[in-house]
């Protein structure tokens, strides 16, 4: 039996954001600090960092009510209401802090956006770090 594509009128498009909207942010000293905090905000879960060239962060957008899913749309503008993020050089597949909390780095270098969100958190703490 042939496949067919019964979709062949639909086209398939990549519209990025243009902008991020960050509303606070912290720099944690370590990654250990990051996990933890991101394992308390989590109620003690296992959740995942983010990873892309040499900065872990996590992140929190804003609920989707209505005009911020408009702005998304419209827009093509995201609300992050928190950013934690520490400087992780080189990335590793998992993080283990002192107390045994054990938290998945999901390497998103492969995401033109996290770089960019990477570049621009790294810029900050650099910033932070100036006498």
């Amino acid at each position: 039996m042939e496949e067919t594509d019964e979709l062949t009128d639909v086209d398939i498009l990549y519209e990025p954001f243009k902008e991020i909207v960050v509303m606070d942010y912290v720099r944690f000293s370590t990654v250990d600090d990051l996990v933890r905090f991101t394992n308390v905000t989590a109620g003690g879960k296992t959740v995942g960092i983010y990873w892309a060239n040499g900065v872990a962060f996590t992140y929190y957008p804003l609920s989707p009510r209505e005009t911020v899913v408009r702005s998304v749309i419209e827009e093509k503008k995201a609300y992050w209401a928190f950013v934690g993020f520490a400087i992780m050089p080189e990335y590793q597949k998992t993080v283990e802090t002192r107390e045994k909390i054990i938290a998945p780095v999901i390497d998103m270098s492969g995401s033109p956006l996290f770089r960019k969100v990477a570049k621009w958190l790294k810029q900050l703490g650099a910033e932070r770090s100036s006498p």
